[in-house]
């Protein structure tokens, strides 16, 4: 069962854990998503609660990894400030981070797609890039610990250790495979086909499970690189959020984001600035096709921004 995350739970567990933090107001920001609660505390500070135990260690891997990212990254990220404990019924794990400004990025807002679609290969090439100090990227995917947590300042909020342990996420960094979705994906094939192209949705599944697998050193992904994560600015992409999904491995799964922000020309440079080879790119398309019917056959019913999305996103991953 979910627990209930109410404005006044929120505030009984900030002002206990967080004193300092007692006389900023606190506003719910709507639309919630479905991992977490949000809350906005005063002007810089956001407080995000999880729905479900599968979202409960995300505020403890943000904690230790988004610092260390963060200053390698050519667009802004939620870089958590504290990380409160269970507390009054509440039992997970919670996270006070920075507060980002910005709109949730569509298609319709965007001010230059081509523009944008090479920024997003900026981002993730950045990211892939990246190797903190101490902790090797390694051809397993492996990673080692990297010592003690970095302590910096976020403006003018200092990065402070919240009342409860942060878990050790060092080997919470692999991320899952086609494979381990291939019974759930076939079956949501088998119940959407009177909407979609079942035969075209088959073929692009079994080429994704056939295509060659990441060959080089595993690099750093995203995990959750959709239009829900990203935030705009007048129409330019201004920050990346929910690091849930940050790992190392094969980047194949950050390729979603070609299908539900991109289309055809923007989609073609945002390739061409990554330099996707073609078996990468079918896996990609195949991480698009499998996240879209998962989010379809469970919300489509009941909310009509998500049955939007998701027939975009599959019809988008069936072009390539």
């Amino acid at each position: 069962m979910r627990p209930a995350i109410g404005t006044e739970l929120v505030r009984r567990l900030v002002d206990a854990q967080f004193p300092q933090w007692a006389h900023l107001p606190l506003t719910p920001v709507e639309p919630a998503g479905s991992d977490h609660v949000i809350h906005r505390l005063g002007e810089r500070l956001s407080v995000r609660l999880p729905r479900h135990a599968g979202a409960a260690g995300q505020a403890g891997k943000e904690f230790r990894w988004l610092p260390r990212l963060a200053p390698h990254l050519p667009l802004a990220v939620p870089v958590p400030v504290a990380v409160g404990a269970p507390g009054f019924g509440y039992p997970w794990p919670w996270a006070v981070s920075r507060w980002l400004e910005g709109e949730v990025a569509t298609v319709e807002a965007l001010a230059d797609p081509c523009a944008t679609a090479v920024e997003l290969a900026r981002f993730l090439t950045a990211l892939q890039r990246f190797a903190p100090g101490g902790v090797p990227v390694q051809d397993s995917g492996s990673v080692q610990d990297a010592g003690p947590d970095p302590v910096q300042d976020v403006g003018d909020v200092s990065l402070v250790q919240g009342v409860g342990p942060v878990q050790d996420v060092g080997g919470d960094l692999a991320g899952g495979s086609l494979a381990e979705r291939d019974r759930a994906t076939r079956c949501a094939i088998a119940r959407t086909g009177g909407v979609f192209d079942t035969a075209a949705m088959t073929g692009l599944w079994d080429a994704a499970l056939d295509a060659p697998g990441w060959g080089r050193p595993a690099v750093w992904f995203h995990g959750d690189f959709h239009t829900g994560n990203l935030l705009t600015v007048d129409g330019r992409l201004s920050a990346v959020i929910d690091f849930g999904g940050l790992g190392v491995g094969d980047p194949a799964c950050d390729l979603i984001i070609a299908f539900t922000l991109l289309s055809a020309d923007s989609r073609a440079a945002f390739r061409d600035a990554l330099a996707v080879d073609d078996a990468t790119w079918t896996r990609g398309r195949g991480w698009a096709l499998a996240t879209a019917l998962n989010a379809y056959t469970h919300y489509a019913a009941v909310d009509p921004r998500v049955a939007a999305q998701t027939t975009r996103q599959i019809h988008e991953a069936l072009i390539g």
